[in-house]
Order: C-alpha cells, then sequence, then structure tokens
C-alpha cells in the first residue's frame, strides 16, 4: 500500500512539474530560432501566402495569416 501511495504521488509531482514546465516554453516573446522561422514561412507559403505579389500585398498576407492562425487553432501543428 504504502508504495502504491508514493507511485501516485511521485506521478502526480512529475504531473505537475510538466504541467508547470510547458508554459514556460512556449514563450511568445523569446526570440524564434531559424528552424521555427522556416517553419512559419512553409505554414504561410502552405497557406498561399505569394511575397513576390507586391500589388495584392496587404490583403494577400492577412489572407494567409488567417489561413495559418486558423489551421493552428483547427488541428494538430504542421511537421518540420
Amino acid at each position: 500500500m504504502k508504495a502504491s501511495r508514493f507511485m501516485l504521488g511521485a506521478l502526480a509531482a512529475c504531473w505537475a512539474a510538466s504541467a508547470l514546465a510547458q508554459p514556460l516554453a512556449d514563450d511568445p516573446s523569446a526570440p524564434k530560432t531559424r528552424e521555427q522561422v522556416r517553419y512559419d514561412l512553409r505554414a504561410w507559403l502552405a497557406a498561399g501566402y505569394d511575397p513576390n505579389d507586391w500589388i495584392h500585398y496587404p490583403e494577400n498576407a492577412m489572407r494567409a495569416g488567417r489561413i495559418v492562425a486558423q489551421r493552428r487553432a483547427d488541428g494538430p501543428p504542421m511537421t518540420q
């Protein structure tokens, strides 16, 4: 009985530690790595963003930004 109570306590402690550590890893104000920037660029290009389309620039970027945000909210992230 003592061993199972100890294991339950250890499991709860590990769960709490990982739950508290997760938001620290996703700090939006932290600078992005090159891989994260490439990942974001691939997501925007997949959403239809064309960096060479300067005639429709604001609309093109805003539309792609909405699509990327919706895709990230809907499902699992794209694989890197």
